[in-house]
């Protein structure tokens, strides 16, 4: 099913993010933690790419086996920066080999090598190019894209921020998908940005569940994330209680959610981490309200 049958349509949906193994060794356990997230029967899973593409292949197999054993519709992550034309229509390939209709178009992180590298010369070096090159199969991939309420770190401000992205919806993205972040307000203000600057397809809240002092700092550095005064008090009174930490961060994400439905946010998506207990507690905490 193409994510955009339903996105956007009145109805709350709930769906998890998990990520590929980095090696053949830890691929069976990765497996069992997206397959249980996967018998929860979120309304999707997104399947991550991997830093410099390492990954890729773990991707396809674990969007695969999500989709084919257990009917829950998969949106694979595909990164293009510094693939050559051929490898990015190699990877397309798999895709519709695989019967993957969702992807999910990234620019990807600049490998650490080539950091100071001349680009001009490279095929891919914005995630438009990426989304032009899969419209180019005509409907037979949805296309989503990432947004950053917070503004993303290499522009020089919101306003140039919003012109890109309308750039990118314009070269067909079908709905939007956003940086985690743990103040609601900030989306807020964002969408209205956005849907002021005309774009209008759906957009996705991304929401991670902190349930370890440890990940705050990543959180920050992946995102740019501001950290409310609400949830830097959280993790002061909680963050060295492994247990008690992990159920203030899940009660946290929970009321995120709660107030992204309430203001009439249908979608939401989860980071979920390839953590199935965490995946469960929240949709426990939201039983009654996605009906």
């Amino acid at each position: 099913m193409k994510l955009s049958e339903f996105l956007g349509r009145e109805g709350l949906s709930l769906s998890f993010e998990v990520f590929p193994p980095k090696n053949d060794t830890a691929f069976d356990s990765v497996r069992e933690a997206t397959e249980q997230i996967a018998a929860l029967t979120p309304s999707f899973m997104s399947v991550t790419y991997g830093a410099g593409g390492g990954t890729s292949r773990y991707t396809l197999e674990i969007a695969k086996n999500i989709k084919e054993r257990y009917g829950v519709p998969t949106l694979a992550h595909l990164t293009c920066v510094s693939s050559t034309r051929e490898t990015v229509q190699a990877k397309i390939a798999q895709l519709r080999e695989a019967g993957i209709e969702n992807v999910m178009a990234l620019r990807g992180d600049i490998p650490a090598e080539l950091a100071g590298a001349d680009r001009s010369g490279w095929d891919y070096t914005h995630a438009i190019q990426l989304v032009r090159e899969l419209k180019s199969y005509g409907d037979e991939f949805c296309v989503g894209g990432a947004c950053y309420p917070e503004v993303h770190p290499e522009s020089a401000n919101q306003r140039e921020d919003v012109l890109y992205l309308k750039e990118k919806v314009d070269a067909g993205c079908d709905f939007l998908t956003t940086q985690m972040f743990f103040d609601n307000n900030l989306f807020y203000n964002f969408l209205y940005k956005i849907r002021e600057a005309g774009i209008v397809v759906p957009v996705i809240p991304g929401v991670m569940p902190i349930t370890n002092g440890n990940q705050v700092a990543r959180a920050i550095r992946l995102s740019g994330s501001l950290m409310p005064q609400r949830f830097k008090a959280l993790v002061d009174k909680f963050g060295t209680t492994p247990a008690a930490m992990k159920q203030a961060g899940i009660a946290y994400a929970t009321d995120q959610i709660i107030d992204l439905f309430a203001n009439g946010i249908c979608n939401v998506h989860v980071y979920s981490m390839n953590k199935p207990d965490v995946a469960a507690a929240i949709l426990a905490n939201l039983s009654d309200i996605l009906g």
